[in-house]
């Protein structure tokens, strides 16, 4: 089998990171493992380690709003094998996870082998989902698509639209003109069919798990 060279754990939970951590380093110990607790550190780490085999991400690491960092990073990083590690492990969750281009999805409450069997199954270019899930429920209607089709600095725009921010705040965090921000804003609604910023919310919404790990 091949092994993986660098891992990328991505969760916010300092106990549960390290104890991940403790079991990649003893199974595969000539991987670098590397962790971040947010989204913005997760996006560093990847533009530092473009290189990365794998990345284990938790949905509801901060900044994250469900699916949509998932798919932000899978239209961004297509080798990257993903396998999402979540405290949530019902049907819909899974099925949506693939989805949105995971690899895997391994409950939290599982022991420790299935999070290697896991690893070892997308190294092997396979998929690895616990038994029974249902690929089939929660179908959409293709929002994935059109969330990836956004460019990284519109899906920066579109997650500060959903934290309320007005445009002349995204402005000045972003260092841009208003003018700039709204010809932003437009070109999102014209990706994901919307005419309003909060129609392009509840789209961005519809990737969020219904409830929180």
């Amino acid at each position: 089998m091949y092994q993986p060279e660098k891992i990328i754990i991505a969760d916010d939970h300092p106990l549960f990171r390290q104890a991940l951590l403790s079991v990649l380093e003893k199974q595969f110990p000539d991987a670098a493992v590397l962790e971040g607790e947010s989204v913005c550190q997760l996006q560093e780490l990847l533009e530092q380690h473009g290189d990365a085999d794998l990345l284990l991400l938790d949905l509801n690491i901060p900044d994250a709003h469900g699916f949509n960092t998932l798919v932000q990073i899978r239209a961004r990083h297509p080798e990257l094998g993903v396998i999402i590690i979540s405290g949530q492990e019902d049907n819909r969750t899974i099925a949506q996870s693939v989805r949105c281009g995971a690899a895997a999805f391994v409950p939290k409450s599982q022991p420790v082998p299935r999070m290697i069997e896991a690893v070892e199954a997308v190294m092997a270019g396979q998929q690895w989902l616990p038994e029974g899930t249902d690929l089939n429920e929660g179908a959409g209607d293709g929002v994935e698509e059109k969330i990836a089709s956004l460019s990284p600095r519109q899906h920066k725009i579109l997650m500060m639209f959903a934290d309320g921010l007005l445009n002349k705040q995204i402005a000045q965090e972003l260092g841009l003109s208003e003018a700039t921000i709204k010809a932003h804003a437009s070109a999102i609604f014209l990706k994901l069919g919307v005419r309003t910023r909060t129609q392009a919310v509840i789209a961005m919404k519809q990737l969020q798990p219904e409830t929180s790990a």
